[in-house]
């Protein structure tokens, strides 16, 4: 976050808008046949509908706590407790056992950076999506939605730098151009972990199963899904419909 030079503000803000987009989604049901209630529980509790950038920017940093920190328990996701899962067939499988379809994986990487010599330790993410869109002969912008892992809001601003950036795409990705921007319209519609929480049992498969159901009822469309994980690790798929 320093490197990149991610201000406090656009950290609170992209935090404010996963709370606002993830309660929005509860109210219209979106996530009603996603969750299976849990001793009553039907939705999480950690969704800020009523949260603010000002509330937000009133939060003291979590983790360097001097004046030069940015990042908070607002701006950060927290750990909560969940399971999830994802039932991934053929199609031959789904048709003879009348199962619906509601998108298909097309493609997936994972990659790894050496962090511990300096690299951005959840950065790998800028990799696995850079291999994959090579692999498919596509860019950053030819996909409908973007379903982002918000482990971090400085995490996902750094990664929307990093491919925007000439010096790094050549020399982290070996690009001889920046892949460029998104539309941060079509970016976690339905909110993200920074909202959501992040359960190490249930973050992949959530990402997943939001992408799957945005693009079944879209009806067609594709979409880039991008996860840092622990240890410098990040992977990335392409759901189709």
């Amino acid at each position: 976050v320093k490197e990149w030079k991610i201000t406090r503000e656009a950290q609170d803000q992209l935090a404010y808008e996963s709370h606002m987009k993830a309660s929005k989604a509860y109210k219209e049901g979106f996530y009603s046949d996603l969750i299976v209630p849990f001793k009553g529980a039907t939705h999480d509790t950690i969704v800020r509908e009523d949260t603010t950038p000002e509330k937000l920017s009133k939060l003291k940093p979590a983790f360097d706590k001097s004046k030069d920190g940015t990042l908070t328990a607002g701006n950060s996701t927290l750990f909560s407790d969940g399971a999830g899962a994802v039932l991934l067939t053929s199609e031959n499988f789904a048709q003879q056992n009348n199962l619906s379809v509601q998108a298909f994986v097309a493609d997936a990487e994972s990659a790894a950076v050496d962090y511990v010599h300096g690299a951005g330790l959840l950065m790998a993410p800028t990799l696995a999506v850079s291999r994959l869109l090579q692999r498919n002969n596509l860019t950053l912008q030819d996909f409908d939605f973007y379903e982002i892992h918000e482990a971090f809001a400085g995490q996902v601003l750094c990664t929307l730098e990093a491919w925007e950036s000439s010096a790094y795409c050549r020399s982290a990705l070996d690009l001889s151009q920046p892949m460029g921007s998104i539309d941060r319209n079509k970016m976690n519609v339905k909110g993200g972990s920074l909202a959501l929480g992040h359960p190490f049992g249930a973050t992949g498969s959530r990402v997943v199963a939001t992408m799957a159901k945005l693009l079944h009822e879209k009806g067609s469309g594709r979409g880039l899904i991008s996860v840092c994980t622990a240890g410098g690790m990040g992977v990335a798929a392409i759901l189709e419909k």
